[in-house]
């Protein structure tokens, strides 16, 4: 575990706990006799935007669906905002915004109709609904294809669909499993704006990600996760420590070597069979 930065060490001399978007303790999570999630204790500050990042078949999406109430886990607790996620998950659920990845839609709705309908199945009046449905729309690049059905929507304009959806209701922490995956530039780049946006009025980002640069640019705060067990977990410049980079760092951290590659393929290239 990274080590304390000054204000958390002042906190805890202070016999205060900093405040958590998410708390978790001895999280497990088998598929017959792959383990996918290893025991793994982790608290995530609010108010900051946190990466989750991992190489692929890390457990990352397993933990995410675990926090969210998606998954349920073998063994260990998981609170969001101080309240249990399986002993009370309707409450838990009415406070968290989820974005995860391959979200099926109602896709014979268009982009505009199924914002009505998720804002009223949270319970959100009508008149509420339309006006931020609208700007979110607005806000994303949408207008003009509010009316379109998803369907017909491109990967990047699913995304962000889905991420309105998720947004709707103003959730306090936001959950996203690879955000950015497959989502061409322009459309990243409105996602993003976005997610500071909503980060900079107090609220919590956790998104996933296996792109180290992606997350040095967008996150404060990391726990690096592998082989189902964290690695390493606090603000980005300890996690980075005195690497040149996070991918570095992160290299190190999950125990790849640099020169791998290199020595395994000696035979590629060169124009010889």
């Amino acid at each position: 575990m990274a080590a304390e930065g000054p204000v958390a060490a002042e906190e805890r001399a202070a016999g205060e706990e900093p405040e958590a978007a998410v708390r978790i303790r001895s999280l497990w999570k088998r598929f017959g006799e792959q383990i996918a999630v290893a025991g793994i204790d982790l608290t995530l500050p609010a108010g900051r935007f946190i990466g989750l990042v991992g190489p692929n078949g890390a457990g990352k999406t397993t933990t995410l669906s675990m926090i969210t109430g998606l998954l349920r886990p073998d063994q260990g607790t998981v609170e969001v905002v101080g309240r249990d996620v399986w002993s009370d998950p309707a409450d838990v659920k009415s406070r968290i915004g989820v974005l995860p990845e391959g979200l099926r839609m109602f896709e014979r709705l268009s982009g505009r109709e199924l914002l009505t309908y998720t804002g009223r199945l949270r319970g959100l009046p009508t008149a509420e609904v339309d006006k931020r449905a609208a700007q979110l729309l607005d806000v994303l690049g949408l207008s003009g294809s509010q009316h379109k059905l998803v369907v017909d929507y491109s990967t990047g304009m699913r995304k962000k669909i889905g991420l309105a959806c998720a947004l709707l209701h103003n959730p306090e922490v936001l959950f996203l499993d690879e955000p950015f995956e497959g989502v061409d530039p322009v459309s990243a780049q409105t996602i993003r704006k976005v997610l500071e946006r909503y980060t900079a009025s107090g609220a919590t980002v956790v998104f996933s990600s296996h792109v180290m640069e992606l997350v040095e640019s967008l996150c404060d705060w990391v726990a690096v996760l592998a082989a189902g067990r964290i690695r390493a977990q606090g603000p980005l410049d300890e996690v980075r420590g005195d690497a040149p980079s996070l991918q570095a760092a992160f290299l190190e951290l999950v125990g790849v070597r640099g020169d791998d590659a290199e020595t395994s393929l000696d035979w590629l290239g060169g124009g010889t069979r």
